[in-house]
């Protein structure tokens, strides 16, 4: 038997190209799980932004992938072979960072057990339960400062991350305005999440209409670029700013500065960049809270599906042209029925 993984094959200086990841097939049978290890069949993928700067050979919070390296990624998958001493059975379903790989031969201290409550599905620890959604709820909660009766603004809203945010600042009594890229979009964050107003940064009248919205509190920033620097302009005493992502600028050969920034001094507002690995500790609440409000309804999700391992490289620059509406996610290969 054999198996697929993609790798890194370059490394682009602008947009992701079709030659930078290469498919490469390998024998199955070379890999064996050793002591305290895992053999795990890949279900799901995650695609994220974050990727792009995987990719780059930069200093940032992650050591970059390197050339002929599986492309990292978050996933779940099933166990079809413990080694010795591992504290996990075959057929459990586990999540961690396989990469893009159809089988991965893991650590027990890089994997962990998924049980799914009643009323979730597998796929919610990628996005709800999974980085995405604690993106955002760490964010707000401990970046944002959100409280009751502010006026919030969430770009690149029609993503994982963004989808989620403004749900939770709804739930936490904000009034949320949300910036996407196209009508449907738009009239999907306003019937279906419940967002207060959405704006369509690529109709003529974007910046007119987002100043018509008055002044704001908090901003959840997945975008950068000329839309921070726009929302700069629009900012209350006080302002909090998460510093999430910069989707608009990862493909850029030299990204943008900003040339608004002296309203963080004139209205003592904060611009604060963040990592969710930071909050490990207290992954398992969030998780929990979180799984409450997918069981109730309050919290909805949606999901981009691509099916198959060879469409993560043409599916992942979705994520910076706009063409994913909810979280994107690449399915891999169905639950295995029985041990290898």
């Amino acid at each position: 038997m054999h198996y697929k993984r993609i790798v890194l094959n370059s490394r682009p200086v602008a947009d992701i190209e079709p030659t930078t990841f290469r498919t490469e097939t390998l024998s199955l049978s070379d890999l064996k799980p050793g002591v305290g290890e895992v053999l795990v069949q890949i279900t799901w993928l995650s695609l994220d932004p974050a990727m792009r700067g995987y990719i780059r050979d930069a200093r940032s919070y992650l050591p970059p992938v390197q050339i002929g390296e599986t492309m990292r990624a978050m996933g779940l998958g099933v166990v079809v072979q413990a080694g010795s001493q591992s504290k996990f059975s075959v057929g459990e379903q586990v999540t961690g960072a396989f990469g893009w790989t159809e089988f991965a031969v893991m650590k027990d201290k890089n994997v962990d057990k998924v049980t799914v409550p009643k009323g979730v599905q597998s796929i919610d620890f990628l996005n709800t339960l999974g980085t995405s959604g604690l993106t955002a709820y760490f964010g707000l909660r401990d970046i944002c400062d959100l409280k009751p009766g502010d006026k919030m603004v969430v770009s690149g809203a029609a993503g994982s991350v963004g989808s989620i945010a403004c749900q939770l600042g709804k739930r936490a009594g904000a009034t949320v305005y949300a910036i996407a890229g196209s009508q449907d979009k738009c009239e999907w964050l306003e019937k279906e999440i419940g967002v207060d107003k959405a704006f369509n940064y690529k109709s003529p009248t974007f910046r007119q209409d987002f100043k018509e919205a008055g002044y704001i509190d908090v901003f959840f920033d997945n975008v950068g670029g000329d839309i921070l620097d726009m929302v700069l302009t629009r900012l209350n005493k006080g302002a909090r700013i998460a510093l999430c992502g910069a989707i608009s600028q990862y493909n850029a050969t030299k990204p943008k500065g900003l040339q608004n920034y002296q309203t963080l001094i004139s209205m003592r507002a904060k611009i604060h960049g963040f990592i969710i690995l930071d909050y490990t500790k207290e992954f398992p609440a969030a998780i929990e809270e979180m799984a409450r409000g997918l069981v109730d309804g309050s919290i909805k999700r949606k999901f981009h599906i691509v099916e198959g391992l060879e469409q993560a490289p043409v599916a992942l620059p979705m994520l910076f042209s706009g063409g994913n509406t909810g979280k994107l996610v690449v399915k891999v290969s169905e639950e295995p029925k029985a041990k290898l």
